[in-house]
Parts: C-alpha cells; structure tokens; sequence
C-alpha cells in the first residue's frame, strides 16, 4: 500500500492505495480516515483491484472547505467522479461504511454510468422522509439525538478537547464488543441520544487496554489525524442534513439499479433503532439489484476494521460474481 496525493477538479485528496486492475473506490465514516480500510485495500489488490480508500472531504489530508455548506452529499458524490476521473478510470465499484455508505448510494443514484457496483456497510437506503431530518429527529428539554448535538459547536469543542478519549470511546462503544444492539437496549451508544447537561463522552464507558481489532499503530494513525485537522469537517456532514433532505427532493422515485451488497454487523449500533430491520428487509424495493444483506456475527458498527476477513470475502465474491 502507497499513500499519495491526488489533485482533483474538486480537492487536493490524500488517497490509500495498491493493486492494478478493475477500480474499487472504498468510502469511509465518522470518525475515521481512509486508513480505516487497510484490510481491505490489500485484499483487493490481491485478487487483482486497484483499491483506493481517499481521506474523505474535511479529513486526514484531504482538503477542508472553510464553508460547511460545501458538505453536502452533491459535494461528496461529485469529489468520487472527480477522483475517478483523475485515477483515469471509466468506472468504478464504490464501497462505503457509516457516512461513506451514504455516499455510495447516493453515487449509485445519481451516477450509475460511472460507478457500476455498490457496496454499502451499515446504512441501508431509506426512502425520503415527507419533512426534514431536524423535524422528526428527537430531543427534550435534557436531551437530543446525537445527529442534532453533532451540528452544534459545543459538539465540535468536545470532541476536539482530547481526540484520543474521543476515538478510544467513541470506538469502543459502537464496536460488536460493548455488547448486545437491540431496539430500547440501555448499551451505552456513541449514536444514541445526548445529554444537554453532561455531551456525550461522558456517558461512554472508558474501554480497558487496546481494543482487540485495534492495534497501537493503528489508533495512533487516527489520533494523529485528527489532532492535526480536529472534528469539524467530519461534523459538516451532520450540519447539512437538512440541507441533503432538500436537494434530494430533485432524485425522488430513482432506484438503485446497478448491483448491490449490503453488509451489517450484528451488534451495529445502528440495530437499536426501532424499525432498522424492517428498513433492510424493504431495501429491495428501493435497490432492485440487490443481491443480498448479510449480517457479520460479533461484529459492531466498524465493521471492515472490526471482521476484516468476512467484509474481505463477501466484497470480493461479489465483485467476481
């Protein structure tokens, strides 16, 4: 694996990559960088892709916009043309996790000529809500949903004030090994509801040693990323949420129709939402090549890093079939 820059029509963009062949474009989460897809870029240039994971917009090296309305989805979904285009490809299969799997449906919708498989880790496609996320999104007078905390800037002086407590708690507590994820569980979860009062690190338990599917060298790559560029351009994305609900008025009725997989941990955060299951069980009528959803035992919401080998195998199965 090599990192290099990249200069684009959109960003100057720091990318992970290695091999040579078809391009997979793998798109990573909050919080984390594209050092997040280090099992991944390796397995696939052993089978014979060229795997590129870039810093996404706002982190690691990648360019930050100064004007947090140049995170929307549009933004995002236009920096992943621009960086196959300047990889010098036709097309790609794009994979993303968490935020990043949001991005590749996105992709998959608006640009089905460029990018001709999708892979997407966590979020399944939901349909569009008749009123903006800020109106259905919960929050009382104690406290709010984690997606509304993290558009204000006490959420950005929080997490900045000490970005290893932040990392080691927050990957804690979203991985498969702080417990079971079912809906109105009390498991502590980094994407649940927020204290007004207390933020939200101080609610999340303090994880003991190393987390098993997290090396040293590893959490000091992310630590030091984002020591250097801090949270506030991973938390543009949430900022514009509402702003993603309107401009994504111009795509109602599309489909997903390029083939598709979708892949979740068992113990994903995201599970403990009330009707997340029945939200995956419905994707076939938003995605009509999906081949399948498979959940990964053990496995929580950082699902590539956590059961490396099983995302390994069930991306390249699906990229050769």
């Amino acid at each position: 694996m090599k990192q290099r820059m990249v200069k684009t029509r959109t960003l100057q963009m720091n990318i992970l990559e290695a091999g040579e062949g078809p391009l997979v474009i793998l798109c990573h989460g909050f919080p984390e960088t594209s050092h997040a897809w280090r099992h991944q870029v390796q397995a696939l240039a052993q089978a014979g892709f060229h795997a590129v994971a870039p810093d996404m917009r706002g982190y690691g090296q990648t360019d930050v916009p100064e004007d947090f309305e140049q995170f929307t989805v549009f933004h995002l979904v236009a920096d992943m043309v621009a960086l196959v285009d300047a990889l010098g490809a036709e097309k790609a299969t794009i994979v993303g996790n968490d935020w990043g799997a949001t991005v590749a449906w996105q992709a998959a919708l608006l640009r089905p000529d460029r990018f001709d498989k999708v892979v997407a880790i966590g979020v399944p496609l939901m349909g569009q809500p008749p009123v903006p996320p800020s109106a259905i999104f919960p929050a009382t007078d104690q406290a709010l949903l984690y997606a509304l905390y993290f558009q204000q800037q006490e959420a950005v002086a929080e997490l900045d004030r000490d970005p290893e407590t932040t990392l080691r708690k927050i990957y804690y507590a979203a991985s498969g090994g702080a417990g079971p994820r079912l809906p109105g569980d009390d498991t502590p979860n980094p994407f649940g509801m927020v204290s007004r009062k207390r933020g939200l690190l101080s609610d999340l338990p303090e994880p003991k040693g190393v987390l098993p599917w997290l090396t040293a060298h590893d959490m000091d790559v992310f630590v030091r990323a984002f020591a250097a560029t801090g949270f506030g351009g991973g938390l543009n994305y949430y900022r514009n949420l509402d702003m993603n609900w309107q401009l994504q008025q111009s795509l109602s009725g599309l489909k997903v129709t390029i083939p598709a997989l979708f892949l979740i941990g068992e113990r994903d955060t995201g599970l403990a939402i009330p009707g997340m299951r029945d939200m995956i069980e419905a994707m076939p009528e938003l995605v009509q090549e999906l081949t399948k959803s498979q959940f990964v035992a053990g496995a929580g919401h950082w699902l590539p890093q956590e059961a490396p080998d099983a995302v390994n195998r069930a991306i390249i199965e699906f990229l050769n079939g």
